[in-house]
């Protein structure tokens, strides 16, 4: 392999932040297996993961003036096989290493090896180059309306406060449509009230009918009791919201808004 360009201090300690992540990831005994395996040196073992791993990869960096040794741990942490039973942890780490590397001009492909791509020189071209979500949502015709409230969190990949923006999306909807200010299950139950409704999904004269009425009555308030309340009291550390969840609920999210484009306001 050719040397590869240095990798400047910032965006060296960018990729080590994620590789090196708390809560997402490798452990200590990883690192030191892998820079092992490289033939890197693992200078400050003792202290915190990033700076270790960080740490090593600079006197590496130093010593042969080359990025080829960054390289070279992500293509052996990246590979695919470590991750058959944690796909999603596989897209974590990519994504934040897309970030990441971004700005050095490369990308983690799907296989799991480093890349070559067009440089970027701004955080939020770098963070639009890694919304692999929020473009996958856009594919599948997701609503404008779940897109609306949370396309921020989505580029950062940020599934926890993206749900409880899309949630909290749906009630702000219902307020606008029916003139409440009320929230959550009194809201709901409220608006899609099928003795006194406010806004009926359809003309409510067949018991298939009001059925349908009170289905997205009873949808609505178990996803604000289920996801938006738990969210919006629990810290991110505590409240895990796996990419795949965070689909499922958007697919709901989106379903709902549709019903509520032809709802008609009595």
């Amino acid at each position: 392999m050719a040397y590869l360009p240095c990798f400047a201090s910032a965006e060296l300690e960018a990729v080590c932040k994620v590789l090196a992540d708390t809560t997402n990831g490798l452990t200590g005994s990883e690192i030191a297996h892998l820079l092992l395996e490289i033939g890197v040196t693992d200078t400050d073992p003792t202290i915190t993961k990033w700076k270790r791993l960080y740490n090593a990869m600079v006197g590496k960096q130093n010593q042969v003036q080359a990025g080829n040794f960054l390289i070279q741990f992500i293509n052996k942490a990246m590979a695919p096989a470590k991750y058959v039973s944690a796909p999603e942890l596989f897209r974590w780490r990519q994504d934040g290493l897309n970030v990441a590397l971004a700005f050095s001009g490369y990308r983690v492909r799907d296989d799991g090896l480093v890349a070559r791509t067009t440089r970027e020189s701004t955080v939020d071209g770098a963070r639009a180059r890694a919304g692999r979500l929020y473009s996958l949502l856009e594919s599948r015709g997701l609503h404008t309306e779940v897109l609306k409230y949370c396309k921020a969190e989505l580029l950062e990949e940020n599934y926890f406060h993206a749900v409880l923006e899309a949630v909290k999306g749906i009630a702000e909807r219902l307020r606008v449509m029916s003139g409440l200010g009320s929230d959550g299950a009194e809201l709901v139950n409220t608006v899609f009230s099928v003795k006194t409704p406010i806004l009926a999904i359809n003309s409510l004269k067949s018991d298939t009918e009001l059925s349908e009425q009170k289905g997205i009555a009873n949808m609505l308030v178990g996803i604000f009791g289920a996801i938006r309340n738990p969210v919006a009291h629990a810290p991110k550390t505590t409240w895990v919201m796996p990419e795949q969840d965070a689909i499922d609920v958007f697919g709901i999210l989106s379903y709902v808004h549709r019903k509520l484009d032809g709802a008609t306001k009595i």
